[in-house]
């Protein structure tokens, strides 16, 4: 069951910006769901929905319902308030 406080990831075992989404957040313990489409056919379809019918992931959906498509780790940081050194 996912908390509605968590972070929504959808991605890909096999895809890079996936796992570099992922290691940024472990790293700066940021709590979240993963959900791998490849193996989640509605959660497929949700990533379709979003991007206009592209199955484009990292599909990051967050507590207040904003969503970011393949972000780098800047534009993750500033979404979460994560300082930079």
């Amino acid at each position: 069951m996912i908390d509605e406080n968590e972070i929504i990831i959808y991605g890909t075992s096999w895809c890079g910006d996936c796992y570099r989404t992922r290691r940024f957040l472990d790293k700066h313990g940021v709590c979240y769901h993963w959900v791998n489409i490849d193996e989640d056919k509605e959660a497929e379809q949700i990533v379709l929905k979003i991007n206009c019918g592209m199955r484009s992931v990292p599909t990051i959906v967050f507590k207040d319902n904003s969503v970011l498509v393949e972000p780098t780790n800047i534009t993750l940081a500033q979404k979460l308030g994560i300082i930079l050194s």
